[in-house]
């Protein structure tokens, strides 16, 4: 029988504390996006989420440094959600054009979800008082939404050469856009509409 000091109960013993630390992060990452996603970056405080947590405020120091640092890892697992979300999308379907069709369900999603917004753009709105590691990664979801757009939209042969990326900017900007003006107002079926105008104007794909 192994003694208490053996190198396989100690690699047992720091496998387990590194799960229970890993575990512990995540938990830390999920509230901090709800909350965020209600309150924006201004609305998190270290209290509050280990309350949501049900961990002590001083045990969110072991994962994240501070508050910025922390806001930072929150839009950085948000925008690398979403990409892989869109990805996901595009490899699943062998129509581009479904996939444009498609791309305003991901922001009406949230609005199901106790009206709510992209956490990005809720931080975006933010931006004069984010630090800047927090505002590279709000930044980079956009980057990210716009890429893809571009890509698909040139799949799909929507647009001519050189035009996506314009193409693919206007329509990000006007999906956050209608989330945020539902949003304000609660109100779902103002979503849609939006999104249908936006179909009958030509933007998007109908």
């Amino acid at each position: 029988m192994p003694g208490v000091n053996s190198p396989v109960l100690v690699a047992e013993a720091k496998a387990v504390k590194n799960d229970a630390g890993s575990n512990s992060k995540e938990k830390i990452l999920a509230a901090a996006t709800t909350i965020a996603q209600a309150h924006g970056y201004g609305g998190l405080n270290f209290r509050d989420l280990a309350d949501a947590v049900g961990i002590k405020a001083a045990s969110i120091y072991h994962h994240f440094t501070n508050k910025a640092d922390l806001g930072a890892a929150v839009a950085r697992r948000y925008w690398q959600d979403s990409a892989a979300a869109l990805d996901a999308r595009r490899a699943e379907s062998a129509d581009p054009l479904r996939c444009l069709r498609d791309y305003p369900d991901t922001f009406r999603k949230a609005l199901q979800t106790g009206n709510r917004i992209c956490l990005c753009s809720f931080m975006a709105a933010e931006s004069d008082d984010l630090p800047e590691e927090v505002l590279k990664e709000v930044r980079t979801f956009a980057d990210v939404n716009v890429a893809w757009l571009a890509k698909v939209l040139s799949e799909a042969g929507v647009v001519e050469a050189g035009q996506s990326e314009a193409r693919a900017g206007a329509i990000f900007a006007a999906v956050a856009g209608a989330q945020l003006v539902a949003r304000s107002r609660s109100d779902l079926a103002l979503y849609d509409m939006l999104i249908d105008g936006y179909r009958a104007a030509g933007l998007l794909p109908s």
